[in-house]
């Protein structure tokens, strides 16, 4: 599959610099129809190209691939485990919200109950559960999107990036969420029911005597609810953000911008992005957490009973988690495409094609 992949690659508009500069002597000489020869034309795309560095693999190629599903190992893995006070506190807010009546409160009977160790409760199937995740949102969302962009073609990929965007990162989740649904269930059910059990290997047995494989299941439609209007929006925004972001904020074109800078505006657009995020997902979320909490309950019961006021508790948390988590995945992630010199494809580019059609070019 990856050698397909490879060679479909080739030609994608996302493939960096994209734009094919021997159209029309954008790669030469301007010559007028009177005049000498003016000064060569230098475009964002001639820039790129003059400071292209060796990296250490093709893009689209099956290394290029396993290392982007790496960083999404670590990027996701990493962050989620760091977050997990919080989550915990969230997720009792969103089960219990009589009892936890807001995110500060919510900690302080946390730590009155269980203690400072109670607040690392679920980092085991959090770490384990968000690494395949990372995996498969990561990777299977560079593989989609190289497939999707060749079925398109270059013009219609540019015209309709903001949907390709989406489609590929839909398509992502779907199998990222099967990945994470075994070990979000074991989380819950660790961080929302005090005395069930403490660690996962506690937690994964008894489950299953109790409910069978279902158990750690029963909660991947929800999990698609939640998760996939999320991931769609995380690599959208994010994408349409640092295209933005360099277009109107970032004084120099992105070729000019060290890496450090680059991972800054990466930083800014990935906050930007979990700020919308946390609002899109926020309801299936809190479905996700009573539901695999109680048994034998289904997702359009749980949200009958929550109610659409129900449904938002916890959301002030989830922003502040969801935001912060999302910009530092995103930094992560590409720190990761960074040190193993993989290709890092700048915004894309009108294609010289259309720029005829559209009569931009002479």
């Amino acid at each position: 599959m990856f050698a397909s992949v490879a060679h479909l690659a080739r030609a994608n508009p996302f493939h960096a610099p994209h734009l094919q500069l021997v159209h029309d002597g954008l790669a030469g000489p301007r010559s007028g129809p009177t005049g000498p020869p003016g000064p060569p034309r230098r475009s964002r795309s001639l820039a790129a190209a003059a400071v292209e560095e060796q990296y250490s693999c093709d893009y689209g190629s099956g290394r290029f691939f396993i290392l982007c599903g790496l960083g999404g190992i670590i990027s996701c893995g990493t962050t989620h485990t760091a977050l997990v006070p919080l989550d915990l506190v969230k997720c009792r807010m969103q089960v219990d919200p009589q009892k936890y009546r807001g995110i500060f409160n919510g900690f302080s009977v946390t730590l009155k109950e269980d203690g400072f160790r109670g607040l690392a409760k679920g980092w085991a199937p959090t770490f384990i559960g968000y690494s395949m995740q990372g995996l498969c949102k990561f990777g299977f969302y560079e593989v989609f999107k190289v497939l999707y962009s060749n079925m398109l073609g270059e013009e219609n990929a540019y015209l309709w990036r903001t949907s390709l965007y989406l489609a590929a990162s839909a398509s992502a989740e779907f199998f990222a969420d099967i990945a994470l649904a075994p070990m979000e269930a074991a989380k819950v059910r660790i961080q929302t029911q005090p005395g069930y059990a403490n660690t996962l290997r506690e937690v994964v047995p008894k489950m299953y005597k109790e409910e069978g494989l279902m158990a750690f299941y029963k909660g991947v439609a929800p999990l698609w609810m939640r998760q996939i209007p999320y991931t769609m929006m995380k690599f959208a925004c994010f994408e349409r953000t640092v295209e933005a972001l360099y277009k109107f904020v970032v004084p120099k074109p992105r070729s000019e911008c060290s890496k450090p800078e680059q991972l800054v505006v990466t930083f800014v657009a990935g906050y930007i992005a979990g700020v919308f995020c946390a609002i899109v997902s926020h309801p299936a979320d809190s479905v996700v957490s009573v539901l695999n909490k109680e048994k034998g309950s289904s997702a359009s019961q749980v949200l009958q009973r929550l109610g659409f006021k129900g449904v938002w508790k916890g959301l002030f948390a989830r922003i502040i988690m969801i935001g912060t988590l999302t910009a530092l995945q995103w930094f992560i992630y590409d720190s990761v495409k960074v040190y193993f010199r993989l290709p890092r494809p700048p915004p894309p580019e009108m294609p010289e094609s259309l720029k005829k059609k559209l009569g931009l070019t002479q």
